[in-house]
């Protein structure tokens, strides 16, 4: 994969691009603590499906403005998007602020930041509903109540998924992949 370093205001991002230059892109954000080659598999897989991928290597402290900034720089006027723990956090929250950009999105073990957690806590009371098609993986860091009660913040067609899986992109990186190619097609 390619890495590039993109800056925007005062900090850096580093994102691995990689895969066919096509009009379907995916942006995929890490949890916190993921190695950069976390999602390489499931990058594998999107690229033989046509698929180009862009992976942040952390999406701690990342907003809608960074994303914006690194997908111009790419030249990528819209993107699928994809995450998993705290880059779930982050692309839940991008996904809810950012219309027109995202097509669909792909989350496991986070539930929509205006939904109580299994602890009972809000990431983000005020968060918007998403306006896009959303899949949320159910893991075993995510209780399928959590994922059931962020449909009510999805506006367009809601699935959830059930995987018996600590880390969906190294334990189950093919579903993981499905369920993001499924999101990328238009039938």
């Amino acid at each position: 994969m390619e890495s590039r370093r993109i800056a925007v205001g005062d900090r850096e991002w580093t994102v691995r691009v990689d895969g066919p230059v096509t009009q379907h892109s995916v942006l995929l954000f890490p949890d916190s603590g993921d190695p950069p080659e976390v999602f390489d598999r499931v990058c594998a897989r999107l690229h033989s499906s046509d698929l180009r991928t862009i992976v942040f290597e952390t999406a701690t402290g990342l907003d809608l403005t960074g994303v914006y900034a690194v997908l111009d720089e790419l030249g990528v006027p819209w993107a699928n998007v994809a995450g998993r723990g705290a880059g779930a956090s982050v692309a839940w929250q991008v996904c809810a602020k950012g219309f027109g950009r995202f097509v669909s999105l792909i989350v496991a073990d986070r539930g929509h930041p205006a939904v109580p957690d299994e602890s009972g806590a809000v990431l983000e009371s005020g968060c918007p509903a998403v306006e896009l098609p959303t899949t949320v993986l159910v893991t075993k860091g995510l209780p399928r109540s959590v994922a059931d009660s962020s449909g009510r913040h999805v506006y367009g067609e809601f699935r959830v998924v059930d995987l018996d899986v600590d880390n969906v992109a190294a334990e189950a990186d093919q579903e993981f992949a499905t369920e993001i190619v499924l999101r990328t097609s238009m039938w």
